[in-house]
């Protein structure tokens, strides 16, 4: 019931966006952008993948990529608020509220905290053998990645209150949580959520063999898409300044 639940929020969040982009448009690929997010929100929680982190880690943490490190970015891209800040009916209260959520240091550890403490194996337990906790722990995963990427994209109606170089710092800080995750499961001797022992195996892996691949998992898209967005930050920067000296020569 939860997955048609979730479906149907999903398509009607994607009709109105679409509302809202025909009476207020955008670039296109923006769009596009934000309707890739929402389907990888879809596969993560109510697709037959949502399932899978029952079976087996990799799953999980494919879930916990899609909702954290893939469909925020994506999102925020398609500039949703702005889109839809007609059918809004007190704009000045979410300009406000982008100024709260302009605090990088909040959005960070909101993230990180969320990352460790879901994965600590006890929390793990809960929800994996609870589905109220279970929908409590992926809508955690989603809001703290939208959280994160918040002051990474700035999209209106972001305030920027520090430095635009400090987000290349902020990307490389928010590497170290996942990177002692993602290690402890690839280099660990033993099995680190055991109620996967009692799990059938699927694609022939053993469950230290799924410990492993989630990590390296983790591991390589974590730093795939943090280095391209930092990499796309630092081409803006670069290009801002040689647009600033050149004004300046002339």
């Amino acid at each position: 019931m939860v997955p048609v639940a979730l479906t149907l929020i999903i398509l009607v969040t994607a009709g109105v966006y679409l509302r809202g982009w025909i009476r207020n448009p955008i670039p296109a690929w923006r769009a596009a952008s934000f309707f890739l997010g929402l389907f990888c929100t879809w596969v993560a929680a109510a697709s037959p993948l949502a399932s899978s982190d029952e079976r087996m880690l990799t799953g999980h943490m494919i879930q916990h990529l899609l909702l954290m490190t893939f469909a925020p970015p994506l999102i925020w891209l398609g500039e949703p608020v702005r889109v839809t800040a007609l059918d809004l009916p007190r704009p000045a209260l979410v300009q406000r509220l982008g100024r709260l959520l302009a605090a990088p240091a909040f959005c960070w550890l909101a993230a990180a905290v969320a990352l460790v403490a879901w994965h600590a194996p006890a929390l793990f337990y809960l929800g994996m053998h609870s589905p109220t906790c279970h929908l409590v722990e992926q809508a955690t995963f989603f809001a703290t990645g939208l959280l994160f990427w918040w002051p990474v994209i700035q999209p209106w109606p972001s305030a920027t209150r520090w430095p635009r170089w400090s987000m290349l710092l902020y990307l490389f800080l928010a590497t170290l949580p996942c990177d002692v995750l993602s290690g402890l499961l690839v280099f660990s001797d033993r099995i680190v959520y055991p109620m996967y022992l009692s799990m059938p195996r699927h694609a022939g892996l053993s469950v230290l063999e799924d410990q492993q691949c989630a990590g390296a998992l983790m591991w390589t898209c974590v730093t795939v898409v943090f280095l391209l967005a930092g990499t796309i930050l630092s081409m803006q920067l670069l290009s801002a300044r040689r647009l600033e000296e050149e004004v300046v020569s002339v």
